[in-house]
């Protein structure tokens, strides 16, 4: 079974983005098949994914957007009443490495909030609407089966729209990314209130008979909280800097205090030596990643990970240079222990309920 791990948080400018890719490329790396999944109306991910420097390069982009599916068109059957059933997206196999693909983006994804959101709130009363609640989970269902997909990664906007409250509730776990500043921890106490209610609603639509009789059922819960993703701080001296190193503990102790008794309370959490046997400690910190720098421009422009970037694609010499392949075997690090803690956390023997 295709585990369906979601990276959200409603504020923005959190490196979700990047961290789907990068982790998406280690999961693979290490045999995994994974799909990343565009679930933002932006399309960073896609536009990260996908070169698009030069002409040719943006006619093999609208000859995929003409030949493979996204998901926006792969979830048209059911909100745009076409007379078939949503089958599996043709996704994108990334050039670089084995394993991993893309469901695009689209930026029409957006306009079916509206709909979805009348759906989760009266689907109990209007049979019409049953099958949109569930369609979004047949998609991924569909589309794992068909790449025979160990992970499926959901890079979702910064928003508490109806599209993210189905993406979220209907995986198996997430990850909330963060930055060490003010704001996040504002959005820590937000989740707190956010999340529980949202749970509820998914437990009862899980129960609901006519979601579950419908031509896309809804899934049952099964959502858990994997950790948090700390990171954009800045190192001077090999540590972080005292401004930094305030919100980094301060997101921390809110995390253990506020957000995972609530969790707890809610069942969003896996059974407390789960975590500790992936070497997670109480505040739930999967892993701290500091500001790529200049790297982040780079595995831009050449579609691909921080820590894969080649001395040919580099194009710097003498200390410029060391620096950076530093930096970069200090990322590869990270986001290969950051692998590893998925893979523990996700195995069978863990995902049960706490």
């Amino acid at each position: 079974m295709v585990q369906k791990i979601a990276l959200f948080n409603h504020k923005g400018g959190v490196s979700k983005t990047t961290t789907t890719f990068n982790l998406g490329w280690m999961l693979a790396s290490k045999g995994k098949k994974v799909i990343i999944v565009d679930a933002d109306p932006q399309c960073n991910l896609t536009g990260m994914a996908l070169e698009q420097d030069t002409e040719d390069d943006q006619a093999r982009i609208e000859a995929i957007y003409n030949t493979h599916s996204n998901i926006k068109t792969g979830l048209a059957p059911a909100f745009e009443g076409q007379p078939k059933a949503i089958e599996a997206v043709n996704c994108v196999p990334l050039l670089g490495q084995e394993g991993l693909f893309l469901l695009p983006g689209h930026v029409g994804f957006a306009e079916y909030e509206v709909t979805l959101g009348i759906a989760q709130e009266l689907s109990s009363s209007i049979q019409t609407l049953q099958n949109l609640p569930g369609s979004i989970t047949a998609l991924f269902n569909k589309t794992a089966a068909l790449f025979n997909a160990d992970y499926i990664l959901i890079d979702m906007s910064p928003s508490l729209n109806s599209i993210n409250q189905n993406l979220l509730m209907t995986s198996d776990f997430f990850i909330i990314p963060t930055t060490a500043d003010f704001f996040s921890v504002m959005a820590i106490e937000s989740l707190s209130k956010i999340l529980p209610k949202w749970s509820f609603w998914a437990k009862k639509a899980s129960s609901s008979p006519i979601l579950k009789e419908a031509i896309y059922p809804f899934p049952d819960f099964k959502l858990r909280f994997l950790g948090t993703i700390i990171q954009n701080y800045r190192i001077i001296h090999g540590k972080e800097t005292v401004a930094f190193q305030k919100w980094i503990d301060k997101i921390e102790a809110d995390v253990k205090d506020k957000l995972v008794p609530v969790f707890r309370q809610s069942g969003l959490m896996l059974p407390t030596p789960s975590y500790f046997e992936q070497g997670i400690s109480e505040t739930f910190t999967l892993t701290k990643i500091s500001n790529f720098n200049s790297l982040i421009a780079l595995s831009q422009k050449h579609q691909t990970p921080i820590y894969d970037l080649t001395r040919e694609q580099l194009r710097q010499a003498g200390k410029v240079l060391t620096n950076n392949r530093k930096k970069q075997e200090e990322f590869r690090g990270v986001f290969a222990d950051l692998a590893d803690k998925v893979i523990g956390l996700t195995s069978q023997s863990y995902a049960i309920s706490a």
